[in-house]
């Protein structure tokens, strides 16, 4: 009798990515709406996308195991 397989999280696959080095990668929040309200330099930085932190990689795996 085969094992059950991991379901993917559909939501977390949608908006996370895996590099060729194996690291999460992830685009930041808060650049949707009310930007008239947040400055330049803010505005910027949230436009570029950035690595997961250690902390929070474990748990984000699980969402996307076969990523």
């Amino acid at each position: 009798m085969a094992k059950n397989k991991m379901k993917t999280h559909r939501g977390a696959a949608k908006r996370l990515m895996v590099t060729g080095t194996g690291k999460i990668k992830h685009y930041h929040s808060g650049h949707n709406h009310r930007l008239e309200v947040k400055s330049t330099r803010a505005r910027r930085r949230l436009r570029k996308s950035s690595i997961l932190t250690p902390v929070h990689e474990k748990a984000v795996r699980q969402l996307i195991p076969y990523k």
